[in-house]
């Protein structure tokens, strides 16, 4: 009866395009995209961007069956083009359907300093204020539409491929480069991700590299906004 239902509703909605069958669960294997909400479904890793693989002293060397990363290459492969300049101040990432901020070290957000970097509580509040006509906004945005990103939607970001900044171009074939979708990318980016061994501190990306560490929540690092797309 449990499996007639969940077939039922699946056909019923036409959310996914196929079944896999593990026993008496059900898994979808591939939906459409944005479309997976309320179901029972695994969240979508993406790919790490990475195709090269390398010996114990960094050598490169050939993939086929290290098992590395590079090897492999698991995870849900990118769309291309990877991000999309919206023409309004916004960058919708097409592998995960969020919306970034376009300028990535805006001064402008509330409470930030010259630089665009604020602690990590005001890092958390000027988000949420930024609407329409700032940071080079024009997509019609209102307060409450922005919030700072947490530890693992920073993390999606990445490609690591590329080092200072771990980011690839729009394509999702290249290296970034100034202008290339994003503008003012720096290295260190507050998350809204607290550390719960240490709840003063809270988790950063560093963008050099691809890595996630954690300082100090009076510490003055980058903000960068994101929403959900729209």
């Amino acid at each position: 009866m449990y499996r007639s239902v969940v077939v039922l509703l699946g056909l019923l909605f036409g959310i996914c395009s196929g079944l896999v069958w593990s026993g008496d669960i059900v898994f979808y294997d591939s939906f459409e995209s944005g479309d997976t909400a309320g179901w029972w479904a695994p969240a979508r890793v993406g790919e790490t961007g990475q195709k090269t693989c390398y010996d114990e002293a960094g050598g490169v060397i050939t993939c086929t069956g290290t098992g590395q990363d590079g090897d492999i290459q698991p995870g849900m492969e990118w769309p291309n083009p990877r991000f999309v300049d919206n023409s309004d101040g916004t960058v919708t990432d097409m592998l995960t359907g969020l919306a970034w901020l376009r300028d990535a070290s805006c001064s402008n957000l509330a409470g930030t300093n010259t630089s665009g970097q604020a602690d990590w509580t005001t890092a958390l509040t000027a988000p949420v204020v930024l609407v329409n006509g700032v940071c080079g906004l024009s997509d019609g945005s209102v307060a409450g539409d922005w919030r700072l990103p947490s530890v693992n939607e920073l993390q999606s970001l990445i490609d690591y491929a590329y080092w200072s900044p771990a980011l690839s171009d729009a394509a999702g074939t290249g290296w970034w480069s100034e202008g290339d979708v994003f503008s003012g990318v720096q290295t260190l980016y507050w998350s809204s991700t607290s550390v719960a061994i240490s709840p003063s501190y809270a988790f950063l990306l560093y963008l050099s590299y691809g890595g996630v560490e954690s300082d100090e929540k009076t510490s003055s690092l980058y903000v960068w906004p994101v929403r959900n797309g729209r």
